[in-house]
């Protein structure tokens, strides 16, 4: 009888656990109704928001962590046709708590050096790479050199290769990156926070995975 009454007075979990456990298995579903119905974009789009990691921004940005192996946190891959909106997302991200460190190829490759260097260097040295799929990405043929170079470091990394596309049609979606979900720019704010959540929990895994090494 004893154990039958404590079996009936059990807590259960509170709401606000259900909700959050509830909304963590949503959000990590991929789905694209929305983008299948428009019939402008490839089939796996990366949808709803990325539920964090238990490591906090301070183990991210702790000076030991593994973070600071590379010289940047993310890479942007882009047309120069679309220099402006990447600007705003490089703002964006720099302007975050993490203080993300960006590569721009514009503003941060050394004068007199050969592009390929640059872009070589900018993928080894960064720890995520965001590759902006427009029309004028899929015509240059350097936004396609750096986007090899990236799947050819690591084409197995979760996370490191982010692509985000924007106005490109199913039928021209590089077949290099169909394996990868994507990010779909429909409503900007929406997308720049879709990246800054993909780049944190990509790092908070990193800081993780080398920390699990040391013990």
């Amino acid at each position: 009888a004893g154990w039958f009454r404590r079996l009936l007075h059990k807590p259960k979990p509170s709401s606000v656990e259900s909700s959050l456990n509830s909304s963590c298995s949503a959000s990590s579903s991929p789905s694209s109704s929305s983008v299948e119905s428009s019939g402008s974009s490839p089939s796996t789009s990366l949808a709803g928001s990325i539920c964090p990691s238990p490591i906090s921004v301070l183990d991210i940005s702790a000076s030991g962590s593994a973070r600071w192996s590379k010289s940047y946190d993310v890479c942007i891959c882009h047309s120069e046709v679309d220099l402006e909106l990447v600007e705003e997302l490089v703002s964006y991200l720099e302007g975050q708590p993490e203080s993300f460190r960006c590569f721009l190829q514009l503003r941060d490759a050394t004068p007199g050096s050969a592009v390929v260097t640059e872009l070589c260097d900018a993928v080894q040295n960064s720890h995520c790479w965001v590759m902006l799929i427009t029309p004028s990405f899929l015509r240059d043929p350097w936004c396609k050199y750096q986007m090899h170079q990236a799947l050819a470091e690591a084409p197995m990394a979760n996370g490191r290769t982010i692509p985000v596309v924007k106005d490109v049609d199913r039928k021209d979606y590089p077949r290099e990156l169909r394996s990868l979900y994507y990010i779909y720019m429909a409503v900007k704010e929406k997308s720049f926070k879709q990246i800054r959540d993909t780049v944190v929990r990509y790092l908070q895994e990193l800081c993780q995975s080398s920390t699990s090494g040391m013990d």
